[in-house]
């Protein structure tokens, strides 16, 4: 008999962990992961790999979990994902390989998400990081950027044996999993464990290095035998609307920055303050939003309220983060967006002119469009917001880069193969897609890997 739901993983609870920046999922143990990847029906043509951007062998992993060979089952996760334990965090599995699962057409579908961050896990814990550095092509590839696409394409390269090195803008490795994510939903140490994973297969990285501006794409082209760039979406969009500027307002980018990196939540030992008051506005549906939100009540404010012109139906974030944050105490307020933000005479935002809305017909995305209700304006009080409704690939290596092709957007334009209109130059991750998940960044950094292997191997 198959059981109908999934192994619950246990979590801290809600009034404990809104006081804490700790990781709020404590994993499974070796008994629950084993007794979930007996829910398996390890299908024949399984679907749940066609559903996955990186392609790991998935019912493969899980029947060895079944059998306890843990480090058989992470041998075979690290053969087409050099980042599990990110992944197994931060993937919306639900929609992926999940969403695909047979069994979730009558039950819940198998916790590959758990599973794969169980095993990952046990390997950092309980067997130590191990990776082999393969024999050198003599072949040279530079990466520009240390994000999931980066990260990805330097272990794909430096397991098939070209030398690679990454050159990152910031001090820390790791791109939008350092800076854009909380320590709650993934840990530092998961993110720089990861690293070392692709520093052990032989990928080097020099950080503090803005290429454009410290280094040009066309410099590393005379020292590298193939560039991939994979700078990702990190230009913050805002409103524009008045009183933007008001002190108070943040972008997400900043605000998450702030707290990840600069560790605002450690002050006054960090010197690195964040001024939230009492009530903080958060404007945006997405995962970055939760984050936002979530992180604001850590911070000790007594409202953290979500706004958004949809309802929470439409919300793009992730259903466990919706549910998380709400359980927290997290407000959400469906059907209002800011028009206007009102200082107090000092320069701080007090007050947030709304307008409500009403759902009409389907856009472009498929869900309702929000239509603005006339004369519905009402004030709002807060003493901070955080505006959070996406973000724009990084325009600076493009402007930089004469030849280099770019759409509309700002992202830069590739082929199926992820090749950009200049010779020997690939692209991958937000940069191309636009703002979008760690994994698909993962998958069009895959792609684009394997093409300039082929590349090489002809050279």
């Amino acid at each position: 008999m198959v059981r109908e739901r999934k192994v619950p993983m246990p979590e801290q609870p809600p009034e404990q962990r809104i006081r804490n920046f700790r990781e709020v999922p404590l994993g499974y143990n070796p008994e629950q992961a084993m007794e979930e990847a007996e829910r398996c029906l390890q299908c024949k043509d399984p679907p749940c790999m066609k559903g996955c951007p990186v392609s790991v062998k998935i019912p493969k992993f899980i029947s060895l979990i079944r059998k306890g060979d843990f480090e058989g089952a992470i041998a075979v996760v690290r053969e087409d994902n050099s980042l599990p334990a990110i992944c197994g965090r931060v993937c919306p599995y639900e929609n992926q390989c999940e969403g695909a699962c047979i069994l979730g057409r009558k039950y819940e579908p198998v916790g590959i998400g758990f599973l794969e961050r169980f095993v990952a896990d046990y390997e950092r814990e309980k067997l130590g990081l191990r990776a082999e550095q393969a024999s050198s092509t003599g072949k040279r590839v530079a990466v520009v950027g240390s994000g999931p696409a980066g990260l990805t394409a330097a272990a794909d390269l430096a397991k098939l044996g070209h030398e690679v090195t990454i050159f990152e803008a910031l001090h820390e490795p790791g791109g939008v999993l350092m800076y854009g994510i909380p320590e709650f939903r993934l840990p530092k140490q998961i993110v720089r464990a990861e690293v070392d994973y692709v520093q052990r297969l032989g990928v080097k990285i020099l950080t503090d290095v803005v290429v454009g501006l410290t280094v040009t794409v066309q410099e590393l082209l005379e020292e590298f035998d193939a560039v991939f760039v994979g700078t990702g979406a990190g230009l913050p969009k805002f409103m524009h609307i008045p009183g933007e500027s008001l002190n108070g307002i943040f972008s997400a980018n900043e605000f998450l920055t702030r707290v990840n990196l600069m560790k605002a939540y450690l002050f006054p030992e960090y010197d690195t303050p964040i001024a939230v008051g009492k009530r903080t506005a958060v404007i945006g549906g997405g995962n970055v939003a939760m984050d936002a939100a979530r992180t604001a009540l850590r911070l000790g404010v007594e409202r953290s309220m979500v706004v958004y012109r949809r309802t929470e139906r439409e919300m793009p974030a992730r259903i466990e983060e919706i549910k998380r944050a709400k359980e927290e105490g997290v407000e959400i307020h469906e059907l209002i967006a800011p028009v206007e933000y009102r200082g107090d005479g000092s320069g701080w935002v007090r007050k947030m002119r709304c307008i409500r809305f009403r759902l009409g017909e389907p856009d472009s995305s498929g869900r309702p469009r929000p239509v603005p209700i006339q004369g519905s304006e009402f004030d709002f009080e807060v003493d901070s917001v955080v505006v959070a409704i996406g973000q724009d690939p990084n325009p600076l290596l493009p402007q930089k880069t004469p030849g280099l092709k770019v759409s509309e957007y700002g992202t830069i334009v590739v082929d199926e193969e992820g090749r950009t209109s200049m010779e020997r130059v690939w692209a991958g991750g937000d940069i191309v897609h636009g703002d979008a998940t760690v994994i698909l960044a993962m998958g069009t950094a895959r792609r684009a890997a394997a093409s300039i292997h082929r590349f090489l191997s002809v050279q």
